[in-house]
């Protein structure tokens, strides 16, 4: 019930109030993030956190000026692989083999599907299927930010080029997907602060097969 109870507490928040997180708590979100499941376990994205005030104010005129992305402890930049490519494939697969301390045949003919499927896709398939588990991940540090009682705030409203040139990620061979301002609620201009959550029911939500 806890975790209900976090979960129940969260919201968007639309203004916060400058306080930093504790970085002990950064680093478990930051764990989360690392633990999250991602399709055939290639984690093909990376997180950028901008501490840098000067960043985040170079950030927020392409971020439809939300004033969150300047008044946040840490802000979460979700950037996805451009593209799948065989090199990155096979450094995933590497590094594997190389923790568990063997080669597994069915984990390296898996290795070769991979290989004869996603490098003949073009990079804009690639990248929509990337961002897709940089999603999965932000919604695990989504998830740890409530447990950890610090607020976030989900950003799609931004200019991924814009943000794209900001912190140099195409020369990473990286797109932004995702925005998370970490930090704690403003209560008096954050106009969500105390309203109620609405969410629809599970009656509607949920459908059992049996």
């Amino acid at each position: 019930m806890e975790l209900l109870d976090k979960l129940n507490w969260r919201h968007a928040v639309k203004a916060m109030n400058g306080q930093q997180v504790p970085e002990e708590k950064i680093e478990r979100i930051l764990e989360a993030i690392r633990l999250t499941a991602t399709s055939s376990g290639l984690q093909p994205f990376e997180v950028l956190i901008v501490k840098n005030d000067e960043i985040k104010a170079q950030i927020r005129p392409v971020a439809w000026n939300q004033s969150v992305v300047t008044e946040c402890s840490h802000l979460l930049v979700f950037a996805a692989w451009d593209t799948y490519t065989a090199d990155r494939i096979n450094e995933v697969f590497d590094l594997t083999n190389k923790i568990r301390g063997y080669e597994n045949e069915g984990f390296e003919n898996y290795r070769q599907m991979l290989l004869n499927t996603y490098p003949q896709k073009s990079a804009e398939e690639n990248f929509t299927h990337a961002a897709k588990q940089a999603y999965i991940a932000f919604g695990s540090a989504l998830i740890a930010a409530a447990y950890e009682g610090v607020d976030a705030t989900p950003m799609e409203g931004f200019d991924p080029a814009a943000v794209d040139e900001i912190l140099g990620l195409k020369e990473k061979g990286l797109r932004s997907a995702i925005l998370l301002p970490l930090g704690y609620r403003n209560e008096e201009n954050d106009w969500l602060h105390g309203q109620t959550k609405v969410r629809k029911s599970a009656e509607t939500m949920f459908t059992t097969i049996k």
